[in-house]
């Protein structure tokens, strides 16, 4: 007969839950508020989203972070899909070096990631007459989004059986049919999963943004940054507590797929 958790283990593990969650969702309350302060309920009222729609500088940022988003995720998914195939099949001297500093990327700190891209871009464009700008944010996306991808991919193909491909190559098959129409369907919900999540995390970031960006290339989480710097405003509970809800949806979905 299984036993049951602990009665205090569950009290903790509840409260450190509640401890996580409860501001994440005093904010999505507060964020159908009437009142223009956060410190009092005054009432139910959809107005600051409407705001959203009327605020130049919310929908300038959430543009360059669709852009910046969608173009390093399908970077990252692809070359990092393709590493973890590289470090999966062969053998080769360097190899455990190679996986081990994916995990570089990740145990960075953001500042130390940001300065260092920032000194290189400067160093680099120097010599081709280049400057910060949307570029160079997406650069700096898929050279920590990468390590993501390839993680997670390598993670999936632990879990495939290489046989499968060698028998639709005995059955005469090519390398690359085999692959594509056996290897690729087994690992899909693996990269996919790995793209949701490189998207989840480039839209997200501020540090690294925050160092790379021109002057015109100002992201959403740069945004909202600088909302709160200047003060309350209920703008920033209605756009926050959209991310929360839809970055949240895309976790969940990445987590079933990697897990499928």
């Amino acid at each position: 007969m299984r036993r049951g958790l602990p009665r205090w283990l569950v009290a903790l593990v509840a409260a450190v839950y509640v401890f996580l969650h409860l501001p994440i969702l005093v904010l999505v309350v507060f964020s159908f508020n009437a009142s223009k302060f956060s410190v009092e309920w005054t009432g139910f009222s959809l107005e600051w989203y409407r705001r959203l729609l009327e605020r130049d500088d919310i929908l300038h940022g959430l543009r360059a972070s669709l852009i910046v988003g969608v173009a390093a995720t399908l970077i990252s998914t692809l070359l990092g899909t393709f590493i973890a195939l590289g470090l999966a099949r062969h053998k080769f001297r360097g190899r455990r070096v190679l996986e081990a500093l994916l995990y570089v990327p990740i145990v960075t700190p953001e500042i130390v990631t940001g300065i260092s891209l920032l000194a290189f871009f400067q160093w680099t464009f120097r010599w081709l007459g280049w400057h910060l700008g949307l570029h160079t944010v997406i650069l700096a996306h898929v050279s920590f989004s990468i390590a993501y991808v390839a993680i997670v991919v390598a993670a999936r193909l632990r879990t495939f059986d290489a046989s499968l491909e060698e028998a639709a190559m005995d059955l005469g098959a090519t390398e690359w049919r085999a692959f594509r129409r056996v290897t690729l369907p087994a690992i899909s919900p693996g990269f996919i999963a790995a793209g949701l999540l490189a998207l989840t995390i480039s839209f997200d970031d501020y540090v690294i943004t925050s160092l790379v960006a021109g002057v015109d290339s100002t992201t959403l989480p740069m945004v909202i940054y600088a909302m709160a710097r200047r003060g309350a405003n209920p703008s920033i509970n209605a756009i926050s507590a959209l991310i929360v809800v839809i970055f949240g949806a895309l976790i969940l979905i990445s987590e079933r797929l990697r897990e499928a």
